[in-house]
């Protein structure tokens, strides 16, 4: 089935139903999707991290790279 067909047969399942519980849980299932941000799960480090590569880029401190690869492996 493809995903035009998968998302009208939950509107149908979705529309048929009277059964809060269940429209409840689809809320909060998009209100989680809507608020996951990769960011938010980084650990302070890591964040600090590329802040910091970001910065350096502006300023033009770049590397190659090869010479990235060879640094971190």
């Amino acid at each position: 089935m493809d995903i035009q067909a998968e998302k009208i047969a939950l509107a149908k399942m979705l529309l048929e139903t009277n059964n809060i519980e269940i429209i409840d849980a689809v809320k909060n299932i998009f209100s989680r999707a809507k608020s996951a941000d990769f960011w938010d799960e980084l650990s302070q480090e890591e964040q600090d991290e590329i802040k910091l590569g970001l910065e350096q880029l502006n300023a033009g401190q770049r590397i190659p790279l090869e010479d990235f690869i060879k640094k971190v492996s």
